[in-house]
């Protein structure tokens, strides 16, 4: 049930009880994760959420930016409606219509964590939690009063912020966080993204694709630069061949905001400075973990570079308290957090659980063309000493492809060239957030080039693009 305290003047609402065997501070894909998996193995649970349920993530994060993303989608396929033989004619968009139906998709899945929750018998307590002492959390409600909670075990998932950069601070009208990205209330004509990580280059390829001019600066030497390397140079020869303008070991020396634009002042390489005016300018340089107002300070937990330090069973230095998810560092991932509850919540319970294999969290971008991966990029198992062996498919070679009308793309697969062992993949291309579960299930179960040679992948899919990556490394590929 959704405990709301009654001096709030509701009713139909129980008084929040006072003792719990776990309480989870923040709802996210990580917290409410946690709750009910915790319900389940029969603990008296309590989440303590201050804003909505489903965190950043799901109400201005991944969800509604996947909503956005698809809304460019579509223009992008009606603009190339002419290449299936359609006809279309007039085509325009309603930046404000795709901002509302953004939303709409967030608020209904909000509504589905509620019941969930409500399903499993959590106490909702909406409000601000700090830890207060051994074992206690004070929730200060909207009124400002508060009350005690006490529990045996504390999950800290308060989840991150967007990191600032000092001089180039957000403020809500020229210069945007994610947060402001995603409800524009008009749609630039220009736009400067600093940063190309995941976040960046998803808002970069949307407004590219609705007809933004797009400017990327990245300080690392390219974009995407947790992707295998191949990956990253194919992404940015991409973006730049859709009209983006991207820059590389570069970074923004100057902001000046005027009145409806700002100017950009780049510097490329250590010497060459370029000035550029925008409308509107996107600050995407990483995140920061939400360490502050929840009583750390009285704790003895550690915190290293704005997140908390844990344990492999999530546990901090503090005895009986816990952290997951963005709070606790990277990778910053929505499915990192839920395997971290649940792995944390039955560590608590006495299950016979594990703890995370890192190695084995797929990372996704959603922009056009999609990117995704999963183990160790080429270099990275090269300098960890490994004999690799390499196998690439082009998207150009797969007959699906072609027919979707999206053959620009590649798979890419890293193999242990004495073992067998698939230490990585590596792909970018039309639905490759969709196919990575394949190779990461390959990598769980610790599949060799052989049982990934002899399975059968049905015809026509893009997965089979897959098979023939692992066929091209011990160089058996048929169709390339």
């Amino acid at each position: 049930m959704i405990v709301k305290f009654p001096r709030w003047g509701e009713k139909g609402y129980a008084v929040a009880d006072k003792q719990y065997d776990l309480i989870v501070v923040g709802s996210g894909p990580g917290g409410y994760v946690a709750a009910i998996r915790a319900a389940q193995l029969g603990l008296k649970v309590a989440v303590v959420e201050r804003e909505h349920l489903g965190g950043i993530c799901l109400n201005w994060g991944c969800i509604p930016t996947k909503a956005l993303l698809r809304a460019s989608e579509i223009k992008h396929l009606i603009d190339h409606a002419g290449e299936f033989g359609l006809s279309v004619k007039g085509v325009s968009f309603d930046v404000q219509k795709i901002v509302k139906r953004s939303r709409g998709v967030a608020k209904k899945l909000n509504q589905g964590i509620g019941h969930l929750l409500k399903k499993n018998k959590v106490d909702v307590i909406m409000g601000a939690g700090a830890l207060s002492g051994a074992g206690t959390l004070t929730v200060n409600d909207l009124d400002g009063s508060s009350t005690e909670l006490t529990a045996d075990h504390i999950i800290l998932a308060t989840g991150a912020r967007a990191r600032a950069l000092p001089g180039f601070e957000p403020d809500g009208r020229l210069i945007w966080t994610y947060k402001e990205a995603m409800v524009p209330e008009i749609m630039p004509d220009s736009l400067l993204v600093i940063g190309s990580g995941a976040i960046g280059i998803e808002f970069a390829s949307f407004y590219s694709d609705l007809g933004a001019n797009v400017y990327v600066v990245e300080l690392m030497d390219r974009i995407l630069p947790l992707e295998d390397e191949e990956i990253s140079a194919m992404a940015q020869k991409v973006f730049e061949k859709q009209g983006m303008t991207i820059h590389t070991s570069a970074k923004v020396k100057e902001l000046v905001p005027g009145a409806d634009n700002v100017i950009a002042t780049i510097e490329v390489g250590g010497r060459k400075f370029e000035e550029i005016t925008v409308d509107r300018v996107i600050v995407a340089v990483g995140i920061t973990g939400n360490v502050e107002d929840i009583g750390l300070e009285k704790t003895d937990i550690q915190i290293d570079n704005g997140h908390v330090v844990i344990n492999e069973w999530m546990e901090t230095s503090e005895p009986g308290v816990y952290a997951i998810g963005d709070l606790t560092g990277p990778p910053w991932l929505a499915h990192k957090a839920s395997h971290e509850g649940i792995i944390c919540v039955e560590h608590i319970a006495g299950e016979d659980t594990h703890p995370l294999n890192t190695s084995l969290i797929p990372g996704c971008t959603y922009s056009r063309p999609q990117v995704a991966s999963v183990g160790m990029t080429e270099t990275a198992a090269k300098t960890a000493g490994y004999e690799v062996r390499i196998g690439r498919f082009p998207f150009i070679g797969n007959g699906k492809a072609i027919a979707m009308g999206d053959s620009e793309g590649l798979v890419k697969t890293v193999f242990d060239g004495k073992t067998g062992e698939l230490l990585g993949a590596h792909m970018i291309g039309a639905e490759v957030t969709e196919l990575i579960q394949g190779y990461m299930v390959g990598k769980t179960l610790e599949a060799t080039e052989s049982e990934l040679m002899g399975a059968v992948f049905p015809h026509p899919t893009l997965s089979e693009m897959m098979h023939e990556s692992v066929l091209d490394a011990y160089g058996r590929a048929v169709h390339f």
